[in-house]
C-alpha cells in the first residue's frame, strides 16, 4: 500500500518517490524516480531558458519535461537532479508550494 502525500493530475508523491504522469513520448506512460536516487530538486521560475514553453520532451537535450499542456502559466519548475544521470528532469505541479514543503521536508530541496 502507497501512502500518498500529493497528488494531481501531472505527478503523484508518496513517501518514496515521485511519479511522473505521461512522460514517455508517445506512449503516454508514467515514470517512477525514487527518493533515493535523487542528489537534490532545484525550483526555477518559469522562462524562456528554463522550460516554460516546453510542452514535452526536450529541447537541448539534457533536460526532459513530462507533457503539461498549462506548464507556461505555473508558477515553478522543479528540475531532479539524479545521482549519476546526466539528463536532468523538469516538471510542473498543479500546487508548487505544497510539493516545495514536502521535498523541504526530505531534504530534497534546492531553492
Amino acid at each position: 500500500m502507497k501512502n500518498i502525500t500529493y497528488s494531481d493530475g501531472l505527478v503523484e508523491i508518496t513517501n518514496d518517490n515521485i511519479l511522473l504522469r505521461k512522460y514517455y513520448f508517445p506512449t503516454f506512460t508514467s515514470k517512477r524516480i525514487e527518493f533515493s536516487d535523487i542528489d537534490f530538486v532545484e525550483v526555477v521560475k518559469p522562462g524562456l531558458f528554463t522550460g516554460k514553453y516546453r510542452i514535452w520532451g526536450t529541447g537541448d537535450f539534457s533536460h526532459w519535461f513530462p507533457l503539461d499542456l498549462a506548464r507556461s502559466k505555473r508558477d515553478s519548475i522543479f528540475i531532479v537532479h539524479r545521482k549519476g544521470k546526466k539528463m536532468l528532469i523538469g516538471f510542473t505541479v498543479e500546487d508548487s508550494n505544497t510539493v516545495k514543503s514536502i521535498l523541504k521536508n526530505k531534504n530534497l530541496l534546492k531553492i
